[in-house]
């Protein structure tokens, strides 16, 4: 039987299509945008495989009412707004008003479930927002111990602790764990750190644990310039090779003095190459979804793009359109070119019949956004192992 879940800030759907596969059924997913609510519904409308059934609510979470649209949930799901914690943007944190951590507690608070899993920047782990990201696990953990009014939350925070560490918990607690994982080393065709945080209700008694990583990058450079298999797989004559980089020379001999003939252990990472086998270049004729070409790449310092031969560099959502290095490839030939929102949506595992009914630059936003379909997939299936 499908583990009966919902699905907080959804976006696009990148992290509910992965747990969808892993064997979860969304009653009910929520999100605030417009148009990756437009995303969602077109692939329902279109009978996509794993969507089909999906139950989309065009909202603002602060004003859900569970109660009244779902009851016995085993898991939630979702990742709140993450530009309280990005790198990349002003990096207010609690003191953002797009902070939806509070919703997310709530959301576990009402519906008592048997697990919850939570994704968002690496960021959030920095060193600025230490006491907050403690706060945000105490909550989580207790989260029937709300706050006070007119509590401030440090203060909310110390009776948390104090909670944790008295051994006498409240009837509704969680065993939460967290981890920054990288995306590439679960097969995902891009370097993507991200945090998960993952709990299971303490009645529970589970014992769980993030899957092990599977993918490294000593095994692709010993089939890249050792063994020569990576090349052989993909028909790649020498001349059309990149060049082997100073800066992993030495690693290769390494492997070679070390490893001799025996291969390095586990799967290699997967390249862009790999991410788009079978689709044709986009300046030819196609009728591929989301598959047309956009001139006008060009490299500029700090934003080089993304090896064909590597992982991608992580795709990132711009506020104005996503111009730059983090969504271009770099060929080995020394030419370059934007990622159709195609590629994108392969370099973040969504599957194929996904599609993004929307102009190029909003595509790329909702696709940079989003959670490796296939990185959700196994965190997913790693949770429904205890739980099934």
């Amino acid at each position: 039987m499908p583990i009966r879940s919902i699905e907080l800030f959804t976006g696009a759907g990148g992290l509910a299509l992965g747990l969808e596969k892993a064997g979860c059924h969304h009653e009910a997913m929520f999100e605030f945008n417009g148009q990756a609510c437009d995303t969602i519904r077109y692939n329902i409308a279109h009978g996509q495989s794993l969507a089909r059934n999906w139950k989309i609510h065009q909202t603002d979470v602060r004003t859900v009412r569970y109660a009244e649209l779902v009851d016995s949930i085993e898991l939630v799901a979702g990742g709140p707004p993450c530009q309280p914690f990005s790198m990349g943007g002003k990096a207010r944190g609690r003191n953002d008003a797009r902070d939806m951590f509070p919703e997310a507690v709530r959301a576990v608070r009402e519906l008592s479930p048997r697990s919850f899993v939570f994704e968002n920047v690496k960021g959030l782990l920095r060193e600025s927002f230490a006491s907050y990201f403690n706060y945000i696990v105490l909550q989580l953990s207790y989260p029937s111990v709300t706050r006070k009014e007119n509590e401030e939350w440090t203060e909310h925070l110390s009776r948390l602790e104090k909670i944790h560490t008295s051994g006498h918990l409240p009837e509704l607690s969680y065993r939460v764990v967290y981890r920054l994982l990288n995306a590439a080393d679960y097969g995902i065709p891009q370097y993507r750190h991200r945090v998960f945080i993952v709990g299971f209700r303490s009645d529970l008694g589970l014992e769980w644990h993030f899957p092990q990583m599977t993918h490294c990058m000593d095994r692709l450079l010993w089939e890249q310039w050792v063994s020569g298999e990576y090349w052989d797989t993909h028909k790649v004559a020498a001349k059309y090779r990149p060049m082997l980089q100073n800066d992993v020379k030495s690693r290769v001999e390494w492997l070679k003095s070390n490893y001799c003939l025996i291969e390095p252990p586990g799967l290699r990472y997967r390249t862009v190459r790999d991410a788009l086998v079978g689709l044709p270049d986009p300046r030819e004729a196609n009728a591929i979804p989301n598959h047309q070409f956009r001139d006008g790449a060009r490299p500029y310092p700090g934003h080089t793009g993304s090896q064909l031969d590597e992982p991608s560099k992580a795709l990132k959502a711009g506020a104005h359109g996503v111009p730059g290095g983090e969504n271009m490839i770099a060929f080995p030939d020394g030419s370059f070119r934007y990622y159709t929102a195609r590629e994108a949506a392969r370099i973040q595992t969504f599957p194929d019949d996904y599609v993004f009914d929307s102009p190029w630059t909003e595509a790329m936003r909702q696709i940079g956004n989003a959670v490796p379909t296939r990185l959700a997939e196994r965190v997913g299936q790693s949770i429904l192992a205890q739980l099934v």
